[in-house]
């Protein structure tokens, strides 16, 4: 397979590499992405895999909660300008209000249904796309519940360019579990405790690390205990629970809320556009092209 220069950029911008090491790691590989971020950690060369696709597109994330019941949402433009427009703000808040009432189970049920003015919610988006003038779209939403003896931790960060919806149990104080959304926007936890990550993710990272001790000369008998050991990092990076609280480092997560008498049921991350490509556009050709015309 070809290699190109994009996949050679790509893998350096998921695992810091050098070019020379990303070419030589995806001609190894056969062109596959995943096993070229491998390799490069079982040489020592990337210290680990940044997973985190580029975010691009732009918009708002939002959360509304009544009760027992609450929605994450995220509401796509294709400009920041426009995600800060007073008229998106309230088309996101309208979504939300909607689908906290309505609960729809897809996006696509949801822009089947009515709203209170009649018109369905596919419309309403369509309606505000010919007012705002640039593309919107409705991308994904959660609905939690909780408990009477639970509480929802909401939280925006930078004016919703992240959004963190945790739910606990055993505790109705609600800033516990922002503290604990706080952290989460912060630190990007994968799962909430280790009994989550399945024995396939577990074992990949086990012949990962122990392939990378065998490459730094590592005697075999003192290999599988040094794995052991390094499993532990890898699971305070993707668990919350095992975590360093941020606001006390010397807590873990697990700590924190269990001193409240509380435990973590879930969490919903939202990033404004993570996982999108945006428009690739070059002004300097684009206003070219406007002269020429």
């Amino acid at each position: 397979m070809a290699i190109t220069a994009q996949m050679v950029k790509e893998l350096r911008e998921k695992t810091g590499a050098g070019m020379m090491d990303c070419k030589k790691a995806l001609t190894e590989t056969n062109g596959d992405m995943e096993k070229a971020i491998d390799f490069l950690r079982e040489k020592g060369i990337a210290s680990a895999a940044k997973k985190a696709d580029r975010i691009a597109a732009e918009g708002s994330t939002f959360i509304l909660s009544e009760g027992n019941d609450a929605v994450i949402l995220e509401v796509n433009a294709e400009t920041d300008f426009v995600a800060k427009n007073e008229n998106f703000q309230i088309l996101v808040k309208e979504l939300a209000e909607h689908l906290l009432a309505n609960k729809p189970a897809t996006v696509e049920e949801a822009l089947e249904q009515n709203m209170k003015n009649g018109q369905s919610v596919g419309e309403y988006v369509n309606e505000a796309i010919a007012k705002i003038g640039e593309k919107i779209t409705l991308r994904r939403f959660e609905i939690k519940t909780k408990t009477d003896n639970g509480a929802f931790g909401e939280y925006l960060h930078m004016g919703g360019r992240i959004a963190v919806l945790t739910v606990v149990e055993g505790t109705t104080d609600a800033s516990v579990a922002k503290d604990v959304a706080m952290h989460i926007a912060a630190l990007n936890p994968k799962y909430v405790s280790r009994d989550e990550v399945s024995a396939e993710e577990t074992e990949h990272e086990r012949q990962v690390l122990t392939q990378q001790a065998l490459n730094e000369g590592k005697p075999e008998k003192i290999v599988a205990k040094m794995v052991e050991g390094r499993l532990g990092k890898f699971f305070e990076e993707i668990c919350l629970l095992d975590q360093s609280f941020v606001k006390n480092p010397d807590q873990k997560v697990r700590q924190f809320v269990e001193a409240s008498g509380a435990q973590v049921i879930g969490f919903i991350r939202y990033e404004v556009g993570e996982g999108l490509e945006k428009r690739q556009e070059n002004f300097a050709e684009e206003v070219m092209n406007q002269v020429k015309k």
